[in-house]
């Protein structure tokens, strides 16, 4: 009985091991081995890459990096790559001329060759790599330029007020441009505001004529603000004279300062018989018969 438990047991145990080991082989033998992967597709995309850099953008990435050379008909991948993951010259010649195209004919030859590769293992492989070529052809930069154009593409009204928020800044011309009242000064903001204005070249002939009539008007306008705030004060201050003057003439001042303390601080408001309070008030008031007398 003992003998028959340690028998089944064993077996049990050799069994569940060949199970791992098969289970184990048949994850091994699903996994992608992107370097075949690769090898394959650049049998596609990537012919006479070593002399061609831009190879896989224009066979596999866009139209846009242009037709790829010829070299009489003769192609090949890179050296070293193994004819085993390679699509055959002939299934090429099946291969669609449109890189979009052609980049998913290649994926769908590929992943039959290279076993365990999907369609997601393309696209992480070999993504990159026309991404690269491309970069090769120019095509990034390319694309860059024209973005580069597109936001520079300004009007001359969206420049001119660029250029101004810049100038009238506190560290340039300042907003009433009394830092730019020299013409040097003007001009050497003006030139920082110009080169940071991109795209505004054009305009900035009539912008820098604009600006300088602004500011001109501004200076201007800034000293006839303070002539004529002088003349105000000047004229308030002459009327004040001549009316203290005249208050001084007939001592008018000086009385209607005795009329204001009687009213606010004497008991009987200085009324007739009570002379003392009269006295005290015209005592009180009297700086201003010694002010009259300065005056005059």
């Amino acid at each position: 009985m003992k003998n028959t438990k340690l028998h089944f047991d064993c077996k049990t145990a050799f069994m569940a091991l060949l199970l791992t080991l098969c289970v184990a082989t048949a994850q091994a033998a699903a996994t992608c081995s992107r370097a075949n992967l690769t090898r394959c597709l650049d049998s596609a995309c990537a012919i006479n890459v070593s002399t061609n850099p831009a190879a896989r953008c224009q066979y596999c990435g866009t139209s846009g990096a242009g037709t790829p050379p010829t070299d009489n008909g003769m192609r090949s991948v890179s050296v070293g790559s193994s004819a085993k993951y390679n699509i055959s010259a002939k299934d090429l010649k099946k291969a669609p001329d449109d890189p979009g195209e052609r980049y998913a004919w290649a994926t769908a030859q590929c992943i039959k060759k290279v076993t365990g590769c999907t369609a997601d293992d393309v696209s992480e492989t070999y993504d990159s790599l026309i991404e690269q070529s491309c970069k090769a052809a120019g095509i990034s930069a390319e694309m860059a330029n024209l973005a580069k154009a597109a936001k520079k593409a300004k009007t001359q009204s969206a420049c001119q007020s660029e250029v101004k928020s810049c100038l009238i800044k506190d560290n340039k011309c300042t907003g009433d441009y009394r830092a730019c009242g020299e013409n040097a000064d003007f001009d050497k903001f003006f030139a920082e505001c110009s080169v940071a204005a991109t795209g505004c070249d054009a305009y900035l002939a009539d912008i820098r004529t604009k600006l300088s009539t602004d500011r001109d008007n501004a200076i201007k306008n800034a000293e006839a603000n303070i002539t004529n705030l002088a003349a105000s004060y000047k004229s308030a201050r002459d009327k004040k004279l001549a009316d203290i003057k005249s208050g001084c003439a007939d001592n008018g001042t000086r009385d209607a300062c005795v009329e204001t303390v009687c009213e606010s601080n004497m008991i009987n408001k200085c009324a007739p018989g009570f002379e003392a309070e009269k006295s005290m008030a015209i005592l009180l008031c009297k700086f201003y018969e010694v002010a009259c007398g300065t005056i005059k």
